[in-house]
Formats: C-alpha cells, sequence, structure tokens
C-alpha cells in the first residue's frame, strides 16, 4: 500500500485520464503527442478507450502524456 501513496496515477480511472488530456490538449495536440488513429479520426471517448484497454503500449504512453501535464492541472 505504500509505494501507491507517491504514484500519481493512483486512483485514476483511465477515461479519467483521457477526459484530462482532451481538456489539456484537445484531440488533434493529442493526436500528434500519440500517435494513434483513435486520436485522429474521428476522435471519441468511448472508441479511445476500447483501444486503450486492449492495446498496453499505447495505454502506457497515454499515461506518460498525462504525467507531462503540470501536477496542479491534473486535479
Amino acid at each position: 500500500m505504500q509505494q501507491q501513496k507517491n504514484n500519481p496515477l493512483h486512483g485514476k480511472t483511465l477515461e479519467a485520464i483521457l477526459n484530462k488530456l482532451v481538456e489539456f490538449y484537445g484531440w488533434e495536440q493529442l493526436g500528434y503527442k500519440v500517435r494513434i488513429n483513435c486520436f485522429n479520426s474521428n476522435p471519441s471517448i468511448k472508441s479511445s478507450l476500447k483501444f486503450l484497454r486492449r492495446t498496453p503500449w499505447a495505454r502506457k504512453k497515454v499515461e506518460e502524456v498525462y504525467l507531462e501535464i503540470p501536477e496542479e492541472l491534473r486535479k
């Protein structure tokens, strides 16, 4: 349990992370930062979540981009 205390992703759902990224960057910039079709071609939260849940490398990249957002804006 102790190690989760310092994990900035602890307690964050993938949907919450994705919503914050879209709010912060917008689909176009997010699609530039993470080159996956679901961000660039007719993007939606639902289709992106479906893809990210099935694709570990893409999810990891999205989590890394999320951690680039200033901490005070991630709340």
